[in-house]
């Protein structure tokens, strides 16, 4: 079982900043392709980016050259910093982790909300 632990959600006005972290064990942190998704009500989970063991990246469209996503191997840290964030961005951030042909492993969700 992998368990990945998120912080750093929280209510911004728009055009603000936001970081959001994500711990996954130690022992296996480096083999992990990790991923951001986001859920907003009503609506399907959709990716948001994506970083593999190796550091290569991925993002949504609609996030791209706002979102940077990062890892640190030293701290099994994920992060998500997103900036110049918009009303739209409004969602339940999820971190995953893919490790081989294991099925996804998922954290809790972090409530993001972009309102003035």
């Amino acid at each position: 079982q992998v368990q990945l632990v998120e912080s750093g959600g929280g209510l911004v006005q728009p055009g603000g900043s936001l970081r959001l972290s994500c711990a996954a064990p130690g022992s296996i942190f480096r083999f992990l392709t990790m991923g951001w998704y986001r859920q907003a009500p009503g609506n399907q989970r959709d990716l948001v980016a994506t970083i593999t063991s190796g550091g290569g990246t991925n993002y949504a469209d609609s996030v791209k050259g706002r979102f940077t996503i990062s890892r640190d191997n030293a701290k099994n840290t994920v992060y998500l910093q997103m900036n110049s964030l918009k009303p739209e961005d409004t969602a339940v951030y999820y971190c995953k982790a893919q490790w081989g042909a294991r099925p996804d492993y998922w954290g809790q969700g972090t409530q993001v909300t972009v309102s003035s």
